[in-house]
């Protein structure tokens, strides 16, 4: 859906759905963050991670609002805000109203996988070192399609650098998915604004067109193929940008 065949075979375009957004489908650039700029990955699975960035409009949870999972929340363009209590560590994400807690003492594990993990942390120190386990296998990481399995484990590294910035550096293990650890470094920033807090994000759960678009009475859908929608856009030009157009 987004991404299908152009002049060359082995060249893919993007699909109606994306340019019909425009600027506003655009992902911004950005540095690399992957240690190595290659993440590990096993044949079989590099194979389904090619499959799921072409597809993503349509696949990515954070695009059906499911909670994004860690390390994923750590590193999304929205705020978190960090709450330290005796023996807690409290994490509120603006995203989906998402939370974590990391357990400075020895707990019992969840009874099940969970979204968002389980978090046990400790110092070393100024450094707060997580680790976290019991994850689902229905979370990404990242829009490229990058997933793991529900296998995964983490150890998580936290560093003050200034008053206003974390050093956050995290490494993923998942046997399932990957053929070795690897790790993933950036800079946190403190929101410094006077009024900065946590605002109310709406974001739409069951996204009505990927959920409840069979049930309208003039299909937008053209087809489904599985779990993949294809939608046929038809995108009006003002005569300016004629020029322009390709």
């Amino acid at each position: 859906m987004v991404g299908q065949p152009g002049v060359y075979a082995d060249v893919q375009v993007l699909a109606a759905p994306v340019v019909a957004l425009g600027e506003a489908g655009i992902v911004p650039p950005g540095p690399g963050v992957v240690e190595g700029n290659a993440i590990p990955y096993k044949p079989d699975a590099a194979a389904k991670k090619k499959e799921n960035a072409e597809h993503w409009l349509d696949r990515d949870p954070e695009l059906r609002c499911y909670k994004p999972g860690i390390p994923r929340a750590m590193y999304m363009p929205q705020p978190f805000q960090i709450t330290h209590g005796t023996d807690k560590i409290q994490m509120l994400f603006q995203y989906a109203q998402a939370s974590r807690t990391i357990h400075m003492d020895q707990v019992n594990p969840p009874p099940a996988d969970t979204w968002m993990g389980h978090s046990v942390g400790h110092w070393e120190g100024d450094t707060l070192v997580v680790n976290s386990d019991n994850f689902n296998d229905r979370t990404w990481l990242s829009r490229a399609g990058d997933f793991h399995s529900d296998a995964m484990k983490l150890v998580e590294r936290l560093t003050p650098i200034t008053a206003d910035a974390l050093r956050y550096e995290v490494t993923v293990e998942d046997a399932n998915v990957f053929t070795r650890p690897w790790t993933m470094k950036m800079v946190l920033y403190r929101l410094l604004e006077d009024n900065a807090q946590l605002m109310d994000f709406k974001c739409v759960e069951l996204v009505e067109e990927t959920f409840l678009g069979h049930l309208r009475k003039n299909q937008l859908v053209k087809r489904w193929d599985g779990d993949t929608m294809t939608v046929d856009i038809t995108r009006r030009i003002p005569p300016v940008d004629k020029l322009y157009e390709r």
